[in-house]
């Protein structure tokens, strides 16, 4: 998995954009589920509530610091950043223990189910096999081409389920000021249609997400600027399928950089026949009966 770095932003670049009225009424959910009475804060005096929004502040700061001390923004993957994430949250609150432990012994029994902590929303998928939700394009397996699917949006990623059976989940992607319309395309996914009309490759709107590795873009630059197109853009389809057939990504991309060193154009037949699958070798058991006389001598011993 990529490495992640973490930066300190603020919550509005956390949450995204999401309509007032829409927020509000989610909100108010979940209050009349938990039993709890929501207020508002008077216009302009934005200090009733000091003690809670200051927690942001403080939260921000101890990240900052904690990212300072470590001496690095780099962490391995999600579940590292988000472990150290915990790690500084549960520093933070061992601050208020003390007064936690006396507000517990107040509180009321939870409900019997949690609340719903997902957002559900409608979406279909086109024959091109990609919806979009919150402003964000998904492909999903072409046989979901066609289908009304209800998405449930998580913080993290989505579910989309059909006819109560869940038949997609992948990272949800959150739109932001520097990307309003991300994309999160599996090329796996767009194969058959590719398939079906591969001349559409060289001025797909989607191409770019078709390269599963960096090797597979330099390969169609060099494939593209000494075929036609026609032709250029069925060998790019069929290496694309060989290494979904395959699965050998990291394999045929280590052999496209090297025939791009040497200056050759990728031989799909051969490379067919160097990666296709081995039929594996049964090995040969010689089953030897004994004679029937053994049984014999096994009930009389009986």
């Amino acid at each position: 998995m990529s490495a992640i770095t973490a930066e300190c932003c603020p919550p509005s670049a956390w949450n995204g954009v999401r309509d007032r009225a829409e927020y509000a009424k989610s909100y108010q959910a979940l209050c009349q589920h938990y039993g709890l009475r929501p207020t508002r804060n008077n216009t302009g005096v934005s200090h009733e509530n000091g003690a809670i929004e200051a927690r942001q502040g403080s939260l921000k700061t101890a990240l900052e610091q904690a990212l300072l001390l470590r001496g690095s923004r780099e962490f391995a993957d999600l579940a590292a950043y988000e472990q150290f994430v915990a790690e500084t949250v549960r520093r933070l609150n061992a601050r208020c223990a003390r007064a936690w432990e006396a507000e517990r012994v107040c509180l009321k029994p939870l409900p019997a189910r949690r609340t719903t902590d997902f957002e559900e929303v409608d979406a279909r998928v086109s024959k091109f096999g990609v919806f979009t939700a919150k402003s964000v394009l998904y492909s999903v397996p072409s046989r979901l081409a066609g289908h009304r699917l209800k998405v449930r949006l998580y913080s993290a990623h989505l579910e989309a389920w059909l006819g109560g059976v869940k038949v997609f989940q992948c990272e949800r992607l959150h739109a932001s000021a520097t990307d309003r319309h991300p994309r999160q395309i599996d090329w796996r996914h767009m194969l058959p249609s590719l398939k079906r009309k591969p001349g559409a490759f060289a001025r797909w709107v989607l191409r770019e997400a078709m390269f599963p590795r960096s090797e597979y873009a330099q390969a169609w630059e060099c494939i593209s600027a000494r075929l036609p197109e026609r032709a250029a853009c069925r060998l790019m389809v069929e290496l694309l399928d060989l290494a979904d057939r395959s699965g050998a990504v990291a394999e045929l991309a280590q052999v496209l950089a090297a025939l791009q060193v040497q200056g050759e154009l990728p031989d799909i037949d051969a490379l067919r026949e160097r990666f296709a699958p081995r039929q594996p070798a049964m090995p040969v058991v010689a089953v030897e009966l004994p004679a029937t006389s053994v049984y014999d001598e096994l009930l009389e011993a009986a």
